[in-house]
């Protein structure tokens, strides 16, 4: 977790600043895990279209890899933009 978002937890007593991060970290696992599932289950979709064969053919390897590139920037370029969203956004005080 990094330090931005502990700086909102200064208030709290160590014991439920300790929970809160692990909460925020599990959080921040299953986040990953659910986009990597996605990207996964979308490229296999769209790219793989036989299973004639144990390995993928060179097109639906091609297909996955930019599919894959395409999705991370995506999903960075996203990350970007609430992040400076988030940076302009009002703080309540």
């Amino acid at each position: 977790m990094d330090a931005s978002m502990m700086a909102g937890l200064d208030g709290l007593p160590e014991e439920d600043k300790a929970k809160m991060a692990s909460m925020i970290d599990q959080l921040q696992l299953r986040d990953s895990l659910r986009m990597y599932n996605s990207l996964v289950e979308r490229c296999f979709v769209d790219c793989v279209d036989t299973f004639s064969r144990k390995t993928l053919q060179k097109q639906e390897e091609t297909c996955v890899m930019k599919c894959a590139e395409k999705f991370l920037k995506h999903t960075m370029r996203v990350g970007m933009r609430f992040a400076e969203l988030n940076q302009n956004a009002p703080t309540q005080d």
